[in-house]
């Protein structure tokens, strides 16, 4: 009786402040507010009577947070509740910088694995590696620890310091590792550099402070000591983040006092219109940005701005289609609300937002914008351009889906570990822009899969099963089960045949995480274009002067899918 008294008192003074809060901020001036303090008061009634009476003991901030969770998911995903304990991993979203020894690592069999050491990060420089198993921190195992509690463990004020324990796979040994924190910033662009005579790349992965600037200063870099003439703007993969970055960005190619981008919300405070504030490193120099499905928000809105001032050549796929914009509240307890304030649209007019999230179907799934809604806008030159879902591309460039064997090979860890037993006895290799997976590497690759579990099923396999599934349940698969039968054998997959079959795109995984073992990102990133067939279109574009023009003037059109399929199969 003493705890319901007490919690009683407790329940009530903040039921009190609740009530008159909300009386200050609302005064009960239209039906909407008496609306929002009738329903508060009967969340807050609800709340008190569970608390005090369900049967078992229940977690009140679990319970709060839960149902803050599942009242925004009824809006858009990007609406979000932050509680100070997710704070600091907020922070390194939208700043890029956190205090750490710099490495990312995952849960391995038996240990935390260092999955990738940042270049010139403490844990580089102490000589960690990728593929080190990491088994305890301060002397506390960390075998059954959440990988998450292991992440909060490694960070730590810049300055301060942390000893690991670390065994090296491939070597047999174990030693300790004294680290001094620092301060780590994750650039936005983690490569740039000369791909082909006269063109210059530029790989920009995230928008957080300083992505305008570091692309700024790789334009230059690459005018002035590599005789770039022309450039390539990677945006492909890339989430989004920083909407000014992306201004910035866009200031880096277009003219001071262009309009990049507008927001409109509900608020009048979210309508702003968002120009270039500087002068360009070059406003001239051929461009051309490449995107794919995972180009999204502040990409999209480089992406549509380049497009619509007719600026550059967009190569890829159509982007993710996000066009709100979210604005963070400071919440009581330092909490914090991440909030769609309002949409945002690029110079032609049309805002890209795909998913219609309030207009939701009866069901309560979300639908994309339907055909019928769609608006055709015009480009500063007059080419014709879309809202209603992503950036069209001017070229189109689709790419292949991995086999469902390379993702169990990826996904099974079994591509990264053959990385570090490689890594372990070879102590240098060639330049990533030189370096090729050799058959008798490749032969090597599948020795070492010999006994190691990778099963995966084909496509093939899958939908043969749903047929039997489906058959058995109309009846129809007792008269024909020989049939069947027959048929599985026949699309059984084969392992070793497989490899073989899906080689190339195997290779491509297994040079790439090689690569990162010597060259870290930068690596990666330049094994990869040498097989990138939307880098290859891009290189050809820009090798192509009146290609490059005739799509900016909107002279060229693009073939469909038809007519490329009627061209190919009449070719000599």
């Amino acid at each position: 009786m003493k705890y319901i008294r007490k919690f009683k008192k407790g329940i009530l003074v903040a039921g009190v402040a609740i009530v008159l809060v909300l009386s200050a901020g609302f005064m009960v001036s239209s039906d909407r507010d008496f609306e929002i303090l009738k329903n508060l008061d009967i969340y807050f009634s609800l709340f008190r009577e569970l608390n005090l009476f369900y049967v078992d003991d229940t977690n009140p901030e679990k319970l709060v947070t839960k149902s803050i969770d599942a009242m925004l998911s009824s809006l858009d995903p990007y609406t979000q509740y932050i509680p100070e304990s997710e704070a600091d991993d907020f922070r390194f979203q939208t700043t890029g910088e956190y205090g750490g020894i710099g490495a990312i690592i995952r849960r391995g069999t038996d240990a935390v694995v260092i999955a990738e050491p940042y270049e010139n990060s403490p844990a580089a420089r102490s000589g960690l590696k990728a593929g080190d198993l990491l088994t305890e921190i301060n002397g506390k195992p960390v075998k059954d620890q959440a990988i998450t509690d292991v992440s909060e463990m490694l960070k730590g004020a810049p300055g301060t310091q942390i000893e690991l324990t670390v065994k090296r796979p491939y070597e047999n040994k174990t030693f300790k590792k004294t680290i001094t924190r620092e301060q780590i910033v994750i650039p936005n662009v983690p490569y740039y550099g000369i791909v082909a005579k006269g063109i210059g790349y530029i790989r920009l992965s995230s928008f957080t402070p300083n992505a305008g600037k570091e692309v700024g200063d790789a334009l230059k870099d690459m005018k002035k000591n590599m005789n770039v003439h022309s450039v390539i703007l990677d945006l492909r993969g890339n989430p989004g983040g920083l909407l000014v970055e992306a201004v910035n960005v866009v200031s880096n190619f277009v003219d001071k006092g262009q309009e990049v981008v507008s927001t409109r919300g509900k608020v009048q405070q979210f309508d702003n219109v968002y120009r270039t504030t500087d002068n360009p490193v070059d406003s001239v120099i051929p461009l051309v940005v490449l995107v794919n499905r995972s180009s999204a928000s502040a990409s999209e809105i480089v992406t549509g701005a380049i497009q619509d001032l007719d600026r550059g050549v967009i190569v890829g796929q159509r982007t993710f289609g996000k066009g709100l914009v979210q604005t963070t509240r400071r919440l009581s307890y330092n909490a914090q609300l991440k909030v769609t304030t309002a949409k945002y649209y690029i110079p032609s007019g049309r805002c890209i937002q795909a998913l219609d999230y309030s207009h939701r179907n009866p069901d309560g799934s979300v639908g994309y914008i339907p055909d019928s809604l769609i608006r055709a806008f015009k480009t500063k030159k007059g080419r014709v351009v879309y809202d209603g879902g992503g950036i069209q591309p001017d070229i189109h460039v689709e790419t292949d889906l991995l086999s469902n064997l390379a993702v169990s090979l990826y996904t099974k860890n079994l591509i990264f570990d053959y990385a570090t037993d490689y890594a372990a006895h070879h102590d240098t290799v060639l330049a990533a822009n030189k370096f090729r997976i050799t058959d008798e590497m490749y032969r090597q690759f599948t020795q070492f899969l010999q006994g190691k579990d990778f099963d995966y099923e084909t496509e093939s396999e899958a939908k043969l099963d749903d047929l039997i599934k489906l058959a058995k349940r109309e009846k129809y698969y007792a008269t024909a089960a020989p049939e069947f039968t027959a048929l599985k054998q026949k699309l059984a997959h084969d392992k070793n045949k497989d490899l073989q079959i899906f080689k190339p795109e195997i290779e491509d995984l297994l040079g790439e995480e090689i690569m990162s073992r010597y060259y870290y990102q930068k690596g990666r990133i330049e094994f990869s274009l040498q097989t990138d067939e939307q880098f290859s279109k891009a290189i050809q574009v820009l090798q192509d002067p009146q290609l490059y023009n005739s799509i900016l003037n909107g002279s060229w059109k693009e073939k469909t899918t038809e007519a490329r399929a009627y061209d190919m199969q009449n070719a000599d």
